[in-house]
């Protein structure tokens, strides 16, 4: 299995006891975003596009772990920006591993290796790396050569080293699903312990507006992606949002279900879209007009969305919301061999 039983029975039990209490929005995951700036400037991400007072702005370790028990979701990630450039991020991920939370500090890698001295191997900490493809997409992707074998180096340091690694992929208009096939034996390879992956979303700060993936495109490269998928493969993901990117199965978006807390407070909607702010999750919660939002509504906005963030927590809350969806969750996982 790609994600320890002990983490998989804790979200389990989370959404069940949600589920029994009658909760209809409930969050899964914390995107808790401390910082904007970044090392890099892909053109896929809008992050650094802020002017300069932004982007030295930080949260607080306080801030954040406020943000984490006010959410209480089980599991954080942490984006950014690039979160080890956070000149407190080492007592933060400390701070979030006493709460056990499940944590994935998603980083270019550019940083790690020589800060792993700094952080403790442990079950609540993930380091996930942002790998778009092999070396030559992925240095494409984030606009600079030779951050892909910095990624790897770092990579086989941290798995060396005792942590928990996955791989973050984002894939765009025309990449070639063969190339990706032996991408995923090369992250095997490392010993990561997943994969992540996730059709592009059209950031409206993306300097790159061109090549985010339309719905039919999605599922025709996840087809070709996953229709032959090797048994060694393991991925980070759950085996309907799998199926979903592949169009075997209709999921609704689920804004709710990955909540973001920034610099600027509680992001209304989601973490794809950025429609205000406001001070308290609960505000967000009870103030946001949910039906606005996801592909039914007419959102032009969400038509081509497929991104885990909405879709995840809806697959997820699936899996556990009825006979019908553990049985077609199982069936799903024994076919791609999880």
């Amino acid at each position: 299995m790609s994600v320890p039983f002990k983490q998989m029975w804790t979200v389990a039990s989370y959404v069940l006891g949600k589920k029994l209490s009658g909760v209809k929005r409930y969050p899964l995951v914390l995107m808790l975003e401390p910082l904007m700036r970044c090392n890099l400037a892909c053109a896929g991400c809008g992050k650094i596009q802020y002017p300069g007072h932004i982007l030295r702005k930080n949260l607080t370790p306080e801030q954040c772990f406020q943000a984490v028990d006010e959410c209480g979701a089980p599991m954080v990630s942490i984006p950014g920006g690039e979160p080890l450039m956070h000149p407190e991020i080492v007592q933060i991920v400390e701070g979030l591993v006493k709460r056990k939370k499940y944590i994935y500090l998603c980083t270019n890698a550019i940083l790690l290796e020589e800060m792993l001295p700094k952080f403790t191997p442990s079950t609540y900490l993930t380091f996930s790396i942002h790998m778009d493809g092999p070396k030559k997409e992925h240095d494409i992707a984030v606009c600079k050569e030779g951050v892909y074998d910095v990624a790897v180096s770092a990579i086989k340091a941290a798995v060396k080293k005792g942590f928990r690694v996955t791989t973050n992929t984002t894939l765009f208009d025309g990449a070639d699903a063969g190339h990706y096939h032996q991408f995923f034996d090369d992250m095997m390879a490392l010993g990561v312990e997943g994969m992540m992956l996730s059709p592009g979303y059209s950031y409206q700060k993306a300097p790159d507006q061109e090549h985010f993936l339309q719905r039919q495109k999605t599922q025709k490269l996840f087809h070709d992606l996953l229709e032959h998928r090797k048994k060694t493969w393991k991925f980070n993901l759950s085996p309907l949002f799998l199926e979903f990117l592949q169009g075997n199965v209709d999921f609704e978006c689920t804004p709710w279900g990955n909540p973001t807390y920034n610099i600027f407070g509680w992001q209304k909607p989601c973490y794809l879209l950025q429609e205000g702010y406001v001070q308290t999750f609960k505000e967000l919660i009870d103030s946001t007009e949910w039906d606005s939002y996801g592909r039914k509504s007419g959102n032009e906005k969400c038509k081509d969305c497929m991104v885990h963030c909405g879709y995840e927590p809806t697959a997820v809350d699936d899996t556990f919301g009825s006979l019908g969806g553990f049985v077609r969750t199982a069936k799903a996982a024994m076919a791609h061999g999880l």
